[in-house]
């Protein structure tokens, strides 16, 4: 069966309003030694259930590992995702990657991403969550920016316990600006090392990340206090919401914006995308927050209605007015993740984070029974820093070729962790494999 929509008759006549004589013609600028002989090697046709083993099988030359023996979060984790996410999501009142342009005319798609920012806004503890940003690299990049638009100034600190590439895609951002971004170190306990501030009449914002890089907990109440300058903002960055669940919110510890990654909630790795970028601010701030902003009123006759409430951005203000010139919300993605916040509830997202932490404290344990030193003695989420020692670069590979990711090297972002690995363990792992883990290391 052929897919072509149109007849003979319809073909002649749009050769003949191009003055060409056949559908070869069209290719006539394609030099002849660049062009095709000879018969297309296809396969005979398949039936429905042997393309699907078929696939199956090209799928399983590509994964280079059991999913439950892979030790690595560093950013993008492994969670269960209820199959309600991946139904609701695959409708067709939502499956779109980008707002409306007539937004008022898609009441479904304003009203989720309304319950979105609503449940963002809960789990961050601030007053308003935008309808979502592109990942959690580019949220931190655009806070940076929001608070320079805020304060005035022109220099931000920033913790060397924010994520490595994070911390890439801000000096991107920055870097035709002239806007100046001063590292922050960490102490040997793997927190910020908030001694090393410049005076804060200087800086725009004071950003870290907890749980940090490192999978360490930072003292958010700590910066706050060390940013009381009511001029200085205090960005709270995150790779993993789901330490929400367990932890006290950034909001509750006095944070100005928090900014971050939401792919843990209901957003599968997927080879390292797309992702998902949450963005909540105090109100006194919301005007100067990047991207899209959904909400509530009723109509004349008193009915519930949802509207594109703010949107600064570039295809609706003059350009030197916007919030940001190249930031969207992530519509599907967020979507998701609002489907997933829901179908767990907030119980249950304490009773997942509860359970990521309970699961990497035992291998945290065994561990050390075993010898090895976790390097940062702070409290950690679902992550951790473990010395494994010089030389054991040749039995990660041992262990990769037996299907088990013994976590990240982090010798290539951190010189001086040279020997050290950052591993993860999520709800998805099974004590065995942790137990397998700790036998193969020897």
């Amino acid at each position: 069966m052929r897919y072509l929509p149109h007849t003979e008759d319809e073909v002649k006549e749009m050769l003949s309003t191009l003055g060409k004589d056949s559908l070869d013609a069209l290719f006539s600028m394609v030099p002849e030694n660049s062009r095709f002989k000879g018969e297309l090697q296809i396969p005979q046709p398949l039936t429905e259930w042997e393309l699907n083993r078929h696939m199956d099988g090209l799928a399983a030359t590509m994964d280079s590992a059991d999913r439950g023996r892979i030790f690595m979060g560093a950013g993008s984790y492994h969670h269960f995702i209820p199959e309600i996410v991946r139904y609701l999501i695959s409708r067709s009142e939502f499956a779109t990657a980008y707002t409306p342009y007539q937004p008022e005319i898609s009441q479904g798609t304003l009203q989720g991403i309304f319950e979105y920012q609503t449940l963002v806004a809960r789990l961050l503890g601030l007053d308003v969550a935008n309808a979502s940003l592109y990942d959690g690299a580019t949220a931190l990049a655009e806070a940076l920016l929001m608070s320079i638009r805020i304060t005035k100034r022109t220099k931000v600190a920033v913790s060397r316990g924010i994520h490595p590439l994070y911390r890439q895609v801000v000096a991107t951002y920055f870097k035709p600006t002239g806007y100046e971004v001063i590292e922050i170190p960490c102490t040997a306990s793997g927190r910020s090392d908030l001694s090393t501030l410049p005076p804060l009449s200087e800086l725009a914002a004071v950003a870290v990340q907890s749980p940090n890089f490192f999978g360490v907990i930072e003292d958010l109440q700590g910066v706050r206090e060390a940013t009381k300058d009511e001029k200085t903002l205090f960005v709270c960055c995150f790779t993993e919401p789901l330490a929400y669940g367990l932890l006290k919110s950034p909001g509750h510890y006095g944070a100005d914006i928090a900014c971050g990654e939401g792919q843990s909630f209901g957003i599968p790795q997927s080879f390292g995308g797309p992702g998902l970028g949450m963005f909540a601010c105090r109100e006194k701030y919301m005007r100067n927050m990047p991207g899209r902003l959904v909400g509530q009123t009723v109509d004349v006759e008193g009915k519930r209605g949802f509207v594109l409430t703010l949107s600064t951005r570039e295809q609706h203000i003059r350009r030197e007015k916007a919030t940001s010139n190249i930031c969207s919300n992530q519509g599907l993605c967020a979507m998701a993740s609002v489907i997933y916040m829901s179908t767990v509830g907030g119980s249950g997202i304490r009773e997942l984070a509860r359970l990521n932490y309970d699961k990497s404290e035992y291998l945290k344990g065994r561990l050390r029974q075993k010898g090895y030193r976790i390097v940062f003695d702070s409290p950690t989420f679902n992550e951790f820093v473990v010395d494994f020692t010089t030389g054991f670069d040749d039995r990660y590979q041992a262990l990769m070729e037996k299907g088990i990711m013994a976590g990240l090297p982090l010798a290539g972002y951190y010189p001086e962790l040279a020997g050290c690995y950052l591993l993860c363990v999520t709800e998805t792992m099974e004590k065995a494999d942790m137990d397998n883990l700790i036998r193969e290391i020897g």
